[in-house]
Order: structure tokens, then C-alpha cells, then sequence
């Protein structure tokens, strides 16, 4: 089995459900709030551990009860959290998530000390990307440090996974080259390569897709993996493309949806698993996050994942 090293965000969310989504200059009432433990980076390494990873992470933590209790956490599904900076000067990252009954959502983040996950901080642990096997990075940290990251990584021989959320409107030709994996839905795809952002109704939804994967392929990405919600993901290379349906669940809550992808898929592909099998795998995992509330604590553990896979397996 592979290493992974996950870098990224670690932060508090605080979670408040309502019948519909505010409209620009509306104000609602709340059904009910939560405070839970995220952050992308966090919320993949807990996935990718809990699914059987093994996993590392660097990130940075304030010095207060939510760092604390977010490094406790990540410990006790096992990530190794030795090289992730506490803070003393700047408060743990925060995220404000508003969910709607139908479990779309929409999410505002305070970065905090991820800002502190900055080049410095990195080149201090480079070691622990050269001990890597996969290397899992999102953009909610700084982006020159981000980019350091993926260059070492990649000189270095490791598989890299970009997962770009949030996505910038750019990112250097240079990084693409250096990706095994880019890993956007539809939205981030759209926004990268310059195309329409958003696709519901699109009466060309297929062709939207292709053309933006391929404007990315050609700039250097090997693999890109578009999660499509409940019409699955779609795996595109050069001269291949291949789509996967989603499962079939009610979904109450599509917070950690992607990181659960993301670790899931990290850490299938960490134990051997071939690309298919680790998407289908990833799929699985996914589906069952959305029918549960929150962030971490929606992620499912490996025999939820296998037990869904064969009984889906024995519905074809």
C-alpha cells in the first residue's frame, strides 16, 4: 500500500440548514445551526484514513479548542498529524455553510492560518513529499505554496491529485503539466478553461464538458475527473472519455461530497486498485456522505463503501 500526503485547509464549519438558498439582498430565518470540524484538506485526509489510507497531513491549526480538536480528530482515524503547525498568532480557519432541504449548499470560508500554510512552512516539510507515494492538494491555501507543492512533487516522481476547489479563474500551464489527476465538477471544469459555469439545462451538457476537459488536456493534465452530482462523473483523457453513474440515495446534504470523492479516491488507488475500480469506489463513497449531515462526521467507513459497491454490483 502507498503513502498519501494530503496538504491543504483545516477549519471550523458552522452549518445552518434552511428551507431555500437567500437570494442576493434576502434575508431568512435558519431551521437550525452546527458546528462541525472541515476544511477540503482535512475532510480528504479523515476520508482517505477512514477508508483504509494511509495517510499524512500537512496544514496549519490556530492555538485554540477548534485546532485542537481538528488534530485530535485526524489522529483518531489515524492520520499522521506530526508535521501540521499550530498557530499562535491567527485563529483556525472557519467556514460558513448554508444548506438547503433539497442538500444543496453554498459556503463562504475565512482562511485563518491556512494562509500560514504558506512556501516557508512547506520547504520545511518537503521531506514528507519525497516519503509520498500520492500527493493530494485543493486551493484553499496559498496558491505560490500550492504550486511549490505540485512542482515537488512531481519532480519527484510522485502521482499528483489536484483537486481545484475554489477554483481560480487561472492556473499556470506550468501545473498542469505536473497533474496526474485534476478532479473539478462541473462549475470549477467551466471556470478553468473559460467556458460556461453554469450547466443546468444545457442542451449540449456533453459537448460543454469535452470541450473544457479538452482544453485542459491539451495543456499538459493526464487525467481529469469531473463529478457530476447526481449524473455521476465522467472520466476524460486524450482520444478517451468514459462516464460513470452516480447511486441512486436521497441526498440531505452535499457538504464533503467532493473531499469524500477525493480521499476515497486517494486511497484506492493508494492500495492498487485500478483507475475504474477507484472511481466506482469513490462513487460509492460519495453517495453515501450525501445522505448524512455535515462534514466529517458524514464520511462513511470502508465496510458502508463495500457493502454498497457489491449490492450495486448485484443490481446490474
Amino acid at each position: 500500500m502507498g503513502d498519501i500526503l494530503v496538504i491543504g485547509s483545516m477549519n471550523v464549519d458552522m452549518t445552518v440548514r434552511v428551507k431555500e438558498l437567500p437570494k442576493a439582498g434576502e434575508t431568512i430565518l435558519a431551521q437550525s445551526m452546527s458546528y462541525g470540524l472541515g476544511g477540503k484538506g482535512a475532510n480528504q485526509a479523515f476520508a482517505a484514513a477512514r477508508l483504509g489510507g494511509r495517510v499524512r497531513m500537512l496544514g496549519c491549526v490556530g492555538d485554540d479548542d477548534f485546532g485542537r480538536k481538528q488534530l485530535q480528530a485526524l489522529s483518531g482515524e489515524g492520520v499522521d498529524v506530526s508535521g501540521i503547525n499550530v498557530d499562535q498568532t491567527v485563529a483556525t480557519g472557519s467556514a460558513f455553510i448554508c444548506v438547503e432541504e433539497n442538500g444543496g449548499n453554498c459556503i463562504v470560508v475565512n482562511q485563518g492560518a491556512n494562509l500560514s500554510c504558506d512556501e516557508g512552512y512547506l520547504s520545511r516539510q518537503k521531506e514528507m513529499i519525497l516519503e509520498s507515494d500520492i500527493v493530494l492538494v485543493q486551493m484553499e491555501i496559498p496558491r505560490e505554496a500550492l504550486y511549490q507543492a505540485i512542482e515537488e512533487a512531481s519532480l519527484a516522481g510522485k502521482r499528483v491529485i489536484l483537486n481545484p476547489a475554489p477554483a481560480p479563474e487561472y492556473i499556470p500551464d506550468g501545473i498542469y503539466r505536473k497533474l496526474d489527476y485534476l478532479t473539478p465538477n462541473e462549475t470549477e471544469l467551466m471556470r478553468l478553461s473559460g467556458g460556461k459555469e453554469d450547466l443546468t439545462g444545457c442542451t449540449e451538457y456533453e459537448e460543454a464538458l469535452k470541450a473544457g476537459t479538452q482544453k485542459l488536456l491539451d495543456k499538459g493534465v493526464k487525467t481529469i475527473i469531473v463529478t457530476m452530482g447526481d449524473k455521476g462523473c465522467g472520466v476524460f483523457k486524450k482520444g478517451y472519455t468514459a462516464y460513470y453513474p452516480a447511486k441512486s440515495v436521497k441526498a440531505v446534504d452535499t457538504t464533503a461530497a467532493g473531499d469524500c470523492f477525493n480521499g476515497a479516491f486517494a486511497a484506492a488507488l493508494a492500495e492498487g486498485m485500478a483507475e475504474a475500480d477507484a472511481v466506482e469506489f469513490a462513487i460509492c463513497a460519495s453517495a453515501i456522505a450525501v445522505t448524512r449531515c455535515g462534514a466529517q462526521e458524514s464520511l462513511p467507513l470502508r465496510s458502508e463503501v463495500t457493502a454498497l459497491a457489491a449490492a450495486a454490483r448485484e443490481a446490474v
